[in-house]
């Protein structure tokens, strides 16, 4: 073979120049990217270690239903108030355990098994439809997440919700749940439940009472205007069978 040209030996520098350029943009950019995302770690766990002292005002949630509402005409607000573990009815707190997470007091923040079926229907189903979902994994999807459903989302609400089990208290992971929950249109935590639906505050629910407000966490707005749902009812009946065999803090 002959010997390369002039030309063809500038144009071949060239060549590998402009790849050395790309490459070189593509490591910057993926080294960016990296330390966004550590950034953005970074200010989870420095909120979440803020929370372990300090009530959130807002949720992500909350902040999504309020824009929401603001667009009705008329327009509405939320109701939320505070309410301290210790003012909240142990009934409530037997009742959303046993329907939402009858390990809560024993597992670290995630139930590896729930998530490794609910991965199995998703596929199965072909789009996320389950999140096998704790306690302390819901805290975390409401305080700092949306409520769309991908594989992205779920890896980042696991990943909070490890940072809330290192730092909270389960205690204080089921007074923050109980004060953000969302019970209905609008409402928002066990005090503004209460009073909604049966006008008294959290700390005088009785059994009934409490069972049925946790067997609508997973649908809050399709049973605050259907109450009478037959699936309701029956749902409340096992819930309030389950009270007395769970475990709080």
């Amino acid at each position: 073979m002959g010997k390369l040209s002039r030309r063809q030996i500038r144009k071949s520098k060239k060549n590998r120049s402009a790849r050395r350029g790309v490459a070189g943009w593509i490591w910057r950019l993926f080294v960016w990217l990296v330390a966004a995302i550590l950034v953005y770690q970074a200010y989870l766990f420095a909120s979440v270690v803020w929370y372990r002292w300090f009530d959130p005002q807002q949720t992500a949630f909350m902040s999504d239903e309020r824009a929401r509402l603001s667009r009705l005409t008329p327009p509405r607000t939320i109701e939320q108030t505070w309410v301290p573990y210790d003012e909240i009815s142990r009934y409530a707190k037997r009742a959303v355990i046993s329907a939402e997470d009858t390990g809560f007091v024993e597992h670290s923040g995630v139930e590896w098994e729930a998530i490794e079926q609910a991965a199995r229907a998703n596929l199965a189903s072909g789009e996320v439809r389950r999140g096998g979902s704790t306690i302390t994994m819901q805290v975390a999807k409401n305080l700092f997440l949306s409520s769309d459903r991908s594989y992205i989302r779920k890896a980042q609400e696991l990943v909070i919700a490890l940072m809330i089990e290192q730092v909270w208290s389960k205690q204080r992971i089921l007074e923050v749940y109980l004060n953000v929950a969302e019970f209905g249109v609008g409402v928002f935590g066990i005090e503004a439940a209460a009073k909604h639906y049966y006008g008294v505050p959290a700390s005088r629910l009785n059994p009934r009472q409490a069972a049925w407000l946790a067997s609508i966490l997973p649908a809050p707005r399709r049973y605050d205007v259907d109450r009478r749902s037959t699936w309701i009812q029956r749902k409340t009946g096992i819930i309030m069978r389950r009270m007395p065999q769970v475990q709080i803090p």
